[in-house]
């Protein structure tokens, strides 16, 4: 449950070329059987993905062209700010966040502003390895230190926000590389949120694959070392402002 049972909670799903596993994913949040929305912001597709996910009871919002998922979540945060919801979740559309885990993330928001559905905390055998692994090490250390707490999976795209963070992420949330997962979460964190994790397993695509090799985990490695530290130079006096509007 929400932290507050009144709660009006949005569950936004950026989608790039998914007509594929949209339709399910959609299925599978309305099978939680919690009292939700969804929106399916359809990030450029060329694919139908708008209508397959419309067909299949969700509301669409469309973007003009690929923007990545930054781009499709700012717009996602500043739909629930305009429509007053007081939650926004996060799921990728692909099928590897199992939304019968909601609930624990949910309630999680009772103590916390950010609450990331968490890899390597515990449930599940989800594995990553080489370069990989050792940058998802370095950035959760680090996020770690700055939330005063155990982080294992910073860059998971599973996550559910109060409407404190919603309200900053409507204005700052960053669309560059990694900027949707790491400087999301340094940014909420320098203006005084709390950001808390829950295990989760997370499953294996629905439809497609991944693109796996040594060149691209090595530049994995590199970008988010880079991320990691534009995110800790950049300042966000407005977002301390905002943060200060919703606390007052």
């Amino acid at each position: 449950m929400p932290a507050r049972p009144d709660d009006r909670v949005l569950v936004v799903i950026p989608a790039w070329n998914e007509a594929g596993a949209i339709a399910g994913t959609i299925r599978e949040v309305r099978g939680s059987e919690l009292d939700l929305d969804i929106l399916v912001v359809d990030d450029g597709s060329g694919d139908g993905t708008a209508a397959v996910a419309r067909d299949a009871g969700a509301e669409v919002v469309r973007l003009p062209f690929n923007l990545g998922v930054g781009g499709a979540m700012r717009t996602g945060y500043r739909y629930a700010m305009r429509e007053g919801y007081d939650v926004v979740v996060q799921i990728d559309a692909d099928g590897q966040h199992d939304p019968t885990y909601l609930p624990q993330l949910l309630a999680g928001l009772e103590h916390s502003d950010v609450v990331i559905g968490a890899r390597f905390a515990g449930e599940g055998t989800y594995a990553a390895r080489g370069p990989r692994r050792w940058a998802m090490r370095l950035l959760a250390a680090v996020l770690s230190w700055l939330a005063g707490t155990r982080l294992t999976d910073v860059t998971s795209g599973f996550r559910v926000a109060n409407r404190r963070a919603v309200r900053v992420f409507a204005d700052h949330y960053p669309a560059e590389y990694l900027g949707d997962t790491v400087e999301s979460l340094v940014i909420a964190l320098r203006v005084g949120c709390t950001v808390t994790q829950q295990p989760v397993h997370m499953r294996p695509r629905t439809i497609g694959t991944a693109s796996q090799s040594p060149l691209r985990a090595a530049t994995y490695l590199v970008r988010a070392v880079v991320a990691l530290a534009l995110a800790l130079v950049r300042r966000w006096p407005a977002a301390t402002e905002t943060l200060g509007q919703e606390k007052s």
